[in-house]
């Protein structure tokens, strides 16, 4: 341990209230002794108004008992970050939002010993937070609940209040311990862009689980994936790392399906290439070598997509559609062709639960271990002040993941 970095003051503190038995603190104690110093006050992106940021400066407020101050170090631009820069669809403005963060924790209360999965957590650790089950508290980490994060909230999506230190998107976050909920993991032994990557993964780590519940998927099945932003390439990579290889990606931008095959696509089908579905479905049938697909994933968010992807899919197949995270508009289907006299397997798959943000961190492990370009996924990286180029940049889809990094 570096002394110098050490406040003695408050370890002799700490020591006599003890002896004298009032060790006991208040439920706003001081901050426990941290790796650096820390800022009395932290900027914050807050969102002020629809595409606009602004960066507003908080108090850091004391530390209590059950509670984590982290000094974030980078934070990941999502889709949901998109939809309420664009358009506020949950009513949050003035927000602060970010919940694809990470960073170091700087100061923590007496009580907290452990994270959500009971891995040691210490002054210096590199923390995720996940769900937060505020009206849930009975839920654990391997009970059998299945309940998702759609039924808690999030730190980057919680409404403004006296703390402010509430999401990613920003210098430091405040997270809160006791009754408000809070779930974290340390992931000291991941490097800053594989937690970066973890919350997207864990959506396709929960996909993938779902769709295994089918039976249809197996390790020799011919699978498409249809949609190759961030979510589909990840997607694929998940597929890969459990020894599917006969992928194939199917998109719009040729760029996209190239690093499809990075990823682990063993062919791809570029939709612009094809006019009309039955076109595009003989060309991925093609692609197959004669065969349409035993399983589909469906990653893009479009109704046009969702109607066109029964066409890629064998008779006895199955879908994974997990493209709307919002309300993207109905999608139009034939019953009788598309999923009755096929007998198509289908589930829907929304974000993800506990116990797959663990699963996660075994996936980017494996990934990069076998050579996956994970780290590439994140093609553009902003300073925190200049957020709002950031959200423009993920708006105008020229990259894949855009992503804040602090200084």
């Amino acid at each position: 341990m570096d002394m110098n970095n050490v406040n003695i003051e408050e370890i002799v503190k700490q020591v006599l209230a003890g002896m004298s038995g009032n060790a006991s603190a208040p439920s706003k104690a001081a901050p426990a002794p941290s790796t650096g110093s820390i800022p009395k006050t932290a900027r914050v992106a807050m969102l002020t108004a629809l595409e606009h940021y602004d960066i507003k400066e908080f108090p850091i407020p004391p530390v209590g008992d059950d509670d984590i101050l982290v000094k974030v170090e980078g934070c990941g631009i999502c889709g949901t970050d998109a939809h309420e820069f664009k358009r506020d669809p949950f009513s949050l403005i003035p927000v602060a939002l970010g919940h694809e963060g990470t960073g170091e924790i700087v100061a923590m209360g007496k009580n907290v010993k452990a994270d959500t999965a009971g891995k040691p957590v210490k002054i210096g650790d590199k923390v995720v937070t996940c769900m937060i089950f505020k009206d849930d508290p009975d839920i654990t980490m391997y009970d059998l609940n299945k309940k998702n994060v759609g039924g808690a909230d999030v730190y980057g999506l919680l409404p403004d209040d006296d703390i402010h230190l509430n999401g990613w998107f920003s210098d430091y976050i405040y997270i809160r311990g006791g009754s408000f909920g809070s779930t974290f993991f340390n992931v000291s032994d991941l490097d800053l862009d594989s937690r970066i990557l973890i919350e997207p993964s864990a959506v396709l780590v929960h996909a993938v689980e779902r769709a295994k519940t089918t039976g249809i998927l197996r390790f020799n099945s011919r699978v498409v994936v249809q949609g190759c932003g961030p979510i589909g390439l990840i997607c694929i990579a998940v597929l890969r790392t459990m020894g599917i290889e006969n992928i194939c990606a199917v998109d719009g931008e040729q760029k996209r399906l190239d690093f499809a095959k990075r990823m682990g696509a063993s062919m791809t089908v570029n939709f612009k290439d094809h006019k009309g579905i039955e076109a595009l479905a003989g060309a991925v049938k093609d692609a197959f070598g004669g065969h349409l697909a035993d399983f589909a994933f469906q990653c893009t968010g479009s109704p046009v997509a969702h109607s066109n992807i029964y066409k890629f899919i064998r008779n006895g197949g199955g879908l994974c559609e997990l493209g709307f995270f919002i309300n993207g508009g109905d999608a139009t289907i034939n019953p009788h062709f598309d999923i009755c006299s096929k007998e198509i397997t289908t589930v829907g798959s929304w974000v993800y639960t506990l116990r797959d943000y663990a699963t996660t961190f075994d996936f980017l492990k494996r990934a990069k271990g076998i050579g996956l370009p994970m780290s590439d996924l994140i093609t553009d990286r902003f300073p925190l002040e200049e957020i709002n180029e950031a959200h423009k940049t993920n708006l105008a889809m020229t990259g894949l993941k855009i992503a804040i990094i602090n200084k």
